[in-house]
């Protein structure tokens, strides 16, 4: 796809992105990472930028724990192929 400006709003404030995925692709992170600055914000008394920290390493903490996650259960399905093709040829 193509690259194009999408503007998006994130804590109040208009960003302009240039990206190649799809314009609703593009909203949806927004309005994720929206919502998860305003969860922080929330709960907590830091000021904007220190809350913009906390929610990169909260999104960080959950990226990692979803490719851990998604490592383990591939090799378990690379497994179960193995299995299922050793009974298989048997």
């Amino acid at each position: 796809m193509e690259k194009q400006k999408i503007t998006v709003t994130v804590a109040g404030k208009n960003y302009t992105l240039v990206s190649g995925d799809a314009p609703e692709f593009v909203k949806r992170v927004a309005s994720f990472v929206d919502r998860k600055l305003n969860e922080t914000a929330a709960v907590t008394n830091l000021p904007s930028g220190q809350a913009a920290v906390l929610t990169c390493f909260n999104l960080a903490e959950e990226l990692l724990k979803a490719q851990d996650e998604n490592t383990m259960l591939r090799r378990q399905n690379e497994q179960l192929a193995r299995s299922a093709k050793a009974i298989h040829n048997s």
